[in-house]
């Protein structure tokens, strides 16, 4: 008996592009003469560089510690030398350069030693640092460090665990190729989720726009240990979500602001499973991965691709072509445009696709939004897009956030149905950056109004303690006086008192005076003698006067 599906609200069907680049059989890309390996691969914190300029590194050597629970390591995707540990333009939609470790390769391909992980001798948590180590992170997009999203936390066990093959997005294809070439790691790494999870519930959802990858799936999912159902689901963009697919498959809803996990459920995409099957049973970090290169391009293909390489080799290789207007990482919807063809590959790279204006036509001319609510229909997350627009071009980011902002995915189908051809997305992302933006400077005014309002009350309280202090010496000396009477038997009055603590202020000031030797006074001009005589002569009247009145005070 199959299970129900769920439907999610919204979502678009654009043309999905498949066939072009799933027909041909998964190629290695040669090994570049050079690699870039950004340390900034993962969300969280970067690595931290463990080599210098001139070092010689091997094939899966870690180059880049983990820096931080939420981070990930990165390592030498072949053996070769370190040129350069330097800011590098990098594939992100700012622009902007990030640090980067440069590798000349020598051509040998020489691996450093590794080992299988031995995955059920190990502690749990050990065998999450391990993971850590072998830089894993998700290959679906977010690329969250998996280490991370394999510990269940306090509960010890996520009842559900659900491999995203949706691969919604028009024109990649490397999921599907993976399954259909790679299913029992696939599923090898599934058992690994599950022994660190302490899942009971494993679904696998496809789209059925892929019956090769669904029957080979299927037929791995048979000769498995473990129960795990393989579902097939509608195509429907952007179905290969987190969220949409937890809803097509259990019907439950993730609620704003929380995790799957808070209801007892996990998500992983295939690529990662079978980065960690990698990983576990040859002990190979995350090194490369299966990239789509299409577009308007010769050969659309899917090529297994060393992290660093430049997109510009994965571009000749597939067959470069005359009229190339762009390029992006990622899809049509949710892709991000690159700033040139040398930034490499990284472990966020599922697609390239190469743009021309026959495939990809300039948007027109965005107009005013005329209120038809088409983009409110298509939200996946049911949002009011046409509301978070005005909020977001107003700069009225207090009412985007009370519109949730932060729970749209940037999926793009508001865009897609807009007839005014507003770019709704770039608006999101603009409100999202400024918001975080000024929440950052908040917590820097915070933090310097609090050292500041600390330093008061330290200073405050050391002033406090200082004049405690003296009034408790004060105090003492006047209890010895008075236990001490004079030859006379009379009590010390209240002005013995006083000059007794201004006498013992003096010798102690002389004593401190004369553990100082003084310096730079031995064999002195005569003219540099003199001067220091006058000056010794003037203290000396100083100190003379300073004594009348102590003397004047002890006449009858």
């Amino acid at each position: 008996m199959s299970r129900e599906l769920f439907k999610f609200k919204g979502g678009v069907h654009p043309p999905e592009h498949k066939a072009e680049s799933n027909a041909r059989p998964v190629r290695a890309a040669p090994l570049p003469k050079k690699l870039v390996i950004p340390l900034r691969q993962h969300i969280g914190s970067p690595a931290k560089p463990l080599v210098s300029v001139g070092d010689r590194v091997l094939k899966g050597q870690m180059i880049g510690e983990a820096d931080g629970t939420i981070s990930a390591a990165v390592h030498a995707s072949s053996s070769g030398i370190v040129s350069a540990v330097d800011q590098q333009p990098v594939p992100h939609i700012s622009g902007l350069p990030d640090l980067c470790i440069s590798i000349e390769t020598d051509g040998r391909d020489e691996w450093v030693e590794h080992r299988p992980l031995d995955y059920r001798a190990l502690a749990p948590a050990d065998l999450r640092i391990r993971l850590r180590d072998l830089g894993l992170a998700g290959l679906g997009g977010a690329v969250f460090p998996s280490a991370v999203k394999l510990d269940p936390g306090a509960a010890q066990h996520c009842p559900t665990l659900i491999i995203n093959g949706g691969e919604c997005e028009p024109w990649i294809t490397c999921d599907d190729v993976l399954m259909r070439t790679r299913a029992d790691e696939i599923l090898q790494g599934v058992a690994i989720m599950r022994h660190l999870l302490g899942s009971t519930e494993i679904l696998v959802g496809i789209e059925d726009n892929k019956p090769e990858a669904i029957a080979a799936m299927q037929a791995a999912a048979a000769r498995m240990d473990f129960a795990a159902e393989i579902m097939v689901v509608p195509a429907r963009y952007p179905g290969g979500g987190a969220k949409q697919m937890i809803q097509v498959l259990t019907g439950r809803e993730v609620p704003s602001g929380k995790l799957s996990t808070d209801i007892g459920i996990q998500v992983f995409n295939v690529g990662t499973a079978y980065a960690l099957a990698r990983a576990v049973h040859h002990g190979e970090p995350l090194i490369s991965r299966l990239v789509t290169v299409t577009g308007h391009v010769l050969r659309p293909q899917n090529f297994e691709v060393l992290i660093g390489t430049p997109m510009h080799a994965l571009i000749t290789l597939a067959g470069d072509r005359d009229g190339t207007t762009g390029v992006l990482m990622g899809g049509p919807m949710m892709g991000m445009p690159m700033p040139n063809l040398d930034v490499p590959v990284v472990k966020a790279t599922n697609c390239i696709l190469v743009q021309s204006a026959e495939l990809f036509p300039p948007l027109p001319k965005a107009l005013p939004c005329i209120r038809c609510t088409r983009c409110a229909d298509a939200c996946p997350a049911e949002l009011q897009p046409q509301e978070l627009f005005r909020f977001a071009k107003a700069g009225d980011f207090g009412r985007a956030q009370e519109y949730h902002l932060f729970d749209c995915i940037e999926c793009g189908c508001c865009s897609y149905v807009c007839p005014s051809h507003i770019p709704l997305v770039d608006f999101y992302r603009y409100a999202k950056s400024e918001i975080w933006t000024r929440e950052k400077d908040k917590r820097a005014a915070d933090l310097a109004r609090e050292r500041h309002e600390f330093r008061q009350f330290r200073q405050e309280r050391e002033k406090k303690e200082k004049a405690e202090k003296l009034a408790a010496k004060a105090q003492a000396k006047r209890a010895e006086l008075a236990a001490a009477p004079d030859a006379g038997g009379a009590a010390p009055s209240e002005a013995d008192a006083k000059k007794a603590l201004i006498a013992a202020a003096l010798a102690r000031a002389q004593a401190k005076k004369a553990e100082t030797a003084p310096k730079n006074t031995d064999h002195l001009p005569p003219g540099t003698q003199r001067e220091i005589e006058e000056i010794e002569a003037r203290r000396a009247k100083i100190r003379e006067l300073a004594r009348q009145p102590l003397e004047s005070d002890e006449k009858p």
